[in-house]
């Protein structure tokens, strides 16, 4: 299954849509023949007719020439700059057919799998929750915003899915902003208030560090017990953690994949709920089919992907749109700019000025203290940190919290 995993994830790529695309060096492949390298448009004359073709170069020194009209047969792979150096494919090599044939295989398999899943969830019947709580309608009142139609028809939508014997597997799709950890927030209440413990799935350290506080912030009222999982705590905590979960001490867990590891036992798991699924590897969500079979399922996104939207639409999974903006919230304003220090800098001093934060995102961690150094240079009024992926779990969340 691993080595399966690896060959799937090799060949992704993104679509061309036009030669501005590619540039010299870029790892393209071609749909018959692989993967290799872009190497410009050649004019050629072919039957006293003159064409612009693409040349591609592949293992062993030969080159494929492709009419320009079927750019559609390319995809790009990385450019000339990726980090890692992909092997290139041999020309009338039966490598390829044998890539494209085990890729094939495992997505019917998967295929099969996610089938199989949702004919089980289907089939059987779910625990029916019991009816709001005079403390639902209380917690529910300490909402500090008023809720948009989209919202309060998510919420009604969630809540009967609860309360019926159907296994719930309800898609919440709706922009940053839109209120969808709300409506994730009175679904764990109702859970909990029945007796069942809620799995809150997170895909990054920081996120689950944000849902906790929320988590713990809207229920401190209320004798719920909630709890995190993540490379954030140490191995100490997460033991502790892991005790009380399969006590039913805790009520709520918040973590990332960690909440999917063979040592996490749950007393009476009720919810679940997923935050950004796709950006959940396969063996990640390997292991979450198998928490997903009989128990409600709740998934938030503000990025659905074609696949998750195609389910919904053809019933295997039920979903709700967040369309409206919050009252007073302001749109948006997006502007693509050349670099200039000036505007950054004026930018930066806006924001600052009526109390809130600026995120500068970064592309290189090996110069991120760099430009940190030269944006507090610019800007000496504002206070400067820098934060990455590779940096030590309590620094990062230092960083991150403060």
């Amino acid at each position: 299954k691993k080595q399966r995993t690896r060959k799937l994830k090799k060949y992704e790529g993104s679509a061309i849509h036009s030669f501005n695309d590619l540039k010299i060096g870029d790892y393209v492949v071609h749909e018959n023949h692989g993967l290799g390298i872009y190497e410009g448009i050649e004019k050629i004359e072919v039957d006293h007719v003159t064409k612009d073709y693409l040349k591609v170069s592949y293992a062993g020194g030969s080159n494929l020439y492709i009419p320009a009209t079927s750019l559609e047969l390319l995809q790009k792979y990385a450019g000339k700059d990726a980090e890692k150096v992909p092997k290139l494919n041999k020309l009338n090599s039966p490598e390829w057919k044998k890539t494209k044939s085990r890729v094939k295989g495992a997505v019917k398999e998967i295929a099969r799998e996610l089938v199989e899943l949702y004919a089980k969830r289907q089939a059987r019947e779910g625990h029916a929750f019991e009816k709001d709580t005079v403390w639902q309608k209380e917690f529910e009142e300490l909402f500090p915003y008023e809720e948009t139609e989209d919202q309060l028809h998510a919420i009604e939508d969630t809540k009967n899915d609860m309360e019926s014997t159907r296994i719930m597997d309800r898609l919440i799709c709706g922009d940053v902003g839109y209120g969808k950890t709300e409506i994730a927030l009175r679904a764990a209440f109702k859970a909990v208030m029945d007796g069942r413990q809620v799995a809150v799935l997170v895909p990054t350290t920081i996120l689950a560090g944000q849902h906790y506080n929320t988590f713990v912030q809207r229920m401190r009222d209320f004798s719920i017990e909630v709890g995190m999982l993540s490379r954030l705590r140490t191995a100490k905590e997460q033991k502790e953690t892991i005790e009380k979960i399969r006590k039913g001490s805790i009520d709520i867990v918040i973590g990332t994949h960690r909440l999917l590891g063979k040592d996490v036992t749950y007393k009476k798991l009720g919810l679940l709920i997923v935050d950004e699924e796709q950006r959940f590897g396969v063996t990640h969500k390997e292991k979450l089919k198998q928490l997903k079979t009989d128990i409600d399922v709740l998934t938030l996104t503000a990025t659905p992907i074609p696949r998750t939207l195609h389910m919904s639409l053809v019933g295997i999974r039920d979903m709700s749109v967040l369309e409206e903006p919050p009252v007073d919230r302001m749109p948006i304003q997006t502007f693509v700019m050349e670099r200039n220090n000036q505007i950054i800098r004026e930018a930066i001093l806006r924001e600052v000025g009526r109390g809130g934060q600026v995120y500068y995102v970064y592309n290189r961690v090996a110069n991120m203290d760099i430009l940190a150094g030269e944006i507090a240079k610019l800007v000496p009024e504002a206070v400067v940190s820098y934060a990455h992926g590779q940096m030590n779990e309590r620094e990062l969340e230092n960083t991150m919290f403060n």
